[in-house]
C-alpha cells in the first residue's frame, strides 16, 4: 500500500516575505494616489480646472500595479477568492486600502512568522 501523496509544497516563507512588501508598497501608493485623485475631481467639477488630468492617467496605472501584486500575494498566502476579491476592492476606497493592508499585514506576519 502507498502513502497517500501530500499536497502541493507551502509556499517558501521568503517568497511570502517578498509578495507581501509588493503588496504593501502598492497598497499605500495606490491609497495615496486615490486621495490626489479625489484632489483632482474636486478641483475638476468645483473648480473647472482641468490642469490635473494625468492624476487620473496615473492613480489608474498604480492600482493596475496593485491588482496585480494583491493578486500575486493571494495566491502565495492561499487567500479564497472572495476575500481576495475584497481586497483588490478596497483599493478603490480612499484610506481603505491602507486600513485592510495593516490588518492584512498583521494576520500574514502571524500566519507565517514573519
Amino acid at each position: 500500500m502507498t502513502a497517500p501523496q501530500s499536497p502541493a509544497p507551502i509556499t517558501p516563507v521568503e517568497t511570502i516575505r517578498k509578495a507581501l512588501t509588493g503588496y504593501r508598497v502598492l497598497a499605500w501608493a495606490t491609497g495615496i494616489w486615490l486621495i490626489a485623485l479625489c484632489y483632482e475631481m474636486v478641483m475638476k467639477y468645483a473648480f473647472q480646472d482641468d490642469s490635473l488630468g494625468w492624476i487620473a492617467v496615473v492613480h489608474g496605472w498604480v492600482y493596475f500595479v496593485y491588482l496585480l501584486f494583491t493578486a500575486n500575494l493571494a495566491v502565495k498566502v492561499r487567500w479564497p477568492i472572495a476575500k481576495t476579491v475584497g481586497i483588490l476592492l478596497a483599493g478603490t476606497i480612499p484610506l481603505v486600502g491602507i486600513i485592510v493592508e495593516h490588518f492584512q499585514t498583521q494576520n500574514i506576519k502571524e500566519q507565517f512568522g514573519l
